[in-house]
């Protein structure tokens, strides 16, 4: 579509020797809170079933898309057409039962087939791949993500001593309340924000990365076996 190559080469122009310095400067680390900010936007036109504002909004989603391709060429990784051949290949893949030859007469049939196809293409993706943890949705917010992952710590008697501070986190449980929890959560935003630090993205990161070294960590599979 010549819209499609139009809108890739304006972003390619901004993220070029004469483009724009802002546009230049990113990373696809450093636009995951706009990214955010540009879904909740979304979600909320569609609540609202404002379908001129919706549309404005598909638009900022479809041009975050662009631009992560965009830099992903840069860097050799991917391109746009791609992520786009990526996806037709998927949706044919499961939808069987209308690109092949199976039948499915019911949504309920269709999910089942749908996830059964996503169970095995996840099952080829993760062999030799354990870990001591459930998978989550990856789209989780950060603080979100972060509890669960503690939650699941407990649940499971995970022995983390080694990588947490276990007498810092009950330092601050002492007295903790709702107010005062907002406050200092409201407090470690503000100075991210002050000195350049996205702080969804880096909680987001920080948990991941404790997972890994959770199960990486030969005392934990040790404790918890």
């Amino acid at each position: 579509m010549e819209n499609i190559q139009e809108l890739k080469d304006i972003v390619k122009r901004l993220r070029g020797p004469d483009g724009c310095p802002w546009d230049k400067e990113q990373t696809h680390h450093s636009i995951c809170d706009c990214l955010i900010e540009e879904v909740s936007e979304l979600l909320d036109t569609i609540d609202r079933m404002d379908m001129g504002h919706m549309k404005e909004e598909l638009g900022d989603i479809l041009l975050h898309v662009v631009f992560h391709a965009q830099m992903a060429e840069e860097l050799g990784h991917f391109r746009l057409e791609d992520v786009i051949d990526g996806i037709n290949e998927k949706l044919i893949r499961r939808h069987p039962h209308v690109f092949g030859n199976e039948k499915a007469f019911d949504t309920e049939t269709v999910l089942k087939n749908w996830e059964k196809i996503k169970a095995q293409e996840k099952g080829k993706e993760s062999e030799g791949r354990k870990s001591l943890f459930k998978e989550q949705p990856p789209k989780l917010p950060a603080l979100l993500y972060a509890r669960e992952t503690h939650k699941y710590l407990l649940k499971n008697s995970i022995n983390t001593d080694a990588l947490l501070d276990r007498e810092a986190i009950s330092i601050l449980k002492d007295g903790i309340s709702e107010k005062t929890a907002g406050k200092m959560l409201y407090e470690i935003a503000a100075a991210c924000h002050e000195v350049g630090i996205d702080p969804e993205s880096t909680l987001r990161r920080y948990t991941s990365n404790f997972i890994s070294e959770v199960d990486s960590s030969e005392l934990v599979h040790k404790c918890s076996g």
